[in-house]
């Protein structure tokens, strides 16, 4: 553990809460308006109130990722200490929480590509391009009807921005225009991709 994250962990965890809960006047803040405070301010007190309305969430993405609970807790820590340095980017184009879900998935996105030992295989056979054009759109009912047990193995096969889009609109409720400002990509694109993921996902789940 670096000792900036030494740092981050002791002025949240070692946060007065009994102080800032009695007479918070922090406590009707929305989350657009705290995090605007924080920027301004830069204050770690401030963030732990954001940390504790959040950390249960970031873990819950987090654990999607990693492979223990040891690791989806260092990932969650991992990403409140970049959300403090990265906090001023969040501009308010949409809810923050949904920003922050986009944040934390990838986070964990960049974290599994960079680490080749953990990096997801892909196991099913390549698709061309062309073949997207031809095949029809994967119902969504396909997948709600997957076993629970062999979708997570399914999951876990494919790669992570695969996992990471089908998460957010499966898992998250994202819609589409959700994803289109989550993800910075014209309808069309994110509609592609989708697609593309959910084709990818089923033909690896039919081969286990």
């Amino acid at each position: 553990m670096t000792f900036l994250k030494r740092l981050f962990l002791i002025l949240i965890n070692n946060l007065d809460k009994k102080s800032l809960e009695a007479d918070d006047p922090y406590t009707h803040l929305s989350d657009e308006e705290l995090v605007e405070r924080i920027v301004a301010n830069n204050n770690p007190m401030l963030f732990g109130k954001l940390y504790d309305r959040y950390a249960k969430m970031v873990y819950n993405k987090c654990y999607g990722f990693a492979r223990s609970q040891d690791e989806a807790e260092d990932l969650t820590q991992d990403v409140f200490l970049q959300l403090f340095i990265k906090l001023k980017m969040f501009k308010g184009k949409s809810k923050f929480s949904t920003w922050l879900y986009s944040f934390t998935y990838n986070f964990c996105v960049n974290y599994v590509n960079r680490n080749k030992q953990r990096k997801m295989s892909d196991k099913s056979v390549p698709v061309e391009d062309s073949e997207y054009k031809i095949r029809e759109e994967v119902p969504d009912e396909s997948l709600y009807e997957m076993k629970a047990t062999k979708l997570k193995e399914a999951l876990e096969l494919v790669s992570a921005e695969d996992k990471s889009i089908l998460l957010l609109k499966y898992q998250d409720g994202a819609s589409i225009k959700d994803l289109v400002t989550l993800m910075d990509l014209g309808e069309s694109a994110v509609k592609m991709r989708l697609k593309r993921a959910k084709e990818k996902l089923l033909e690896i789940y039919n081969t286990l």
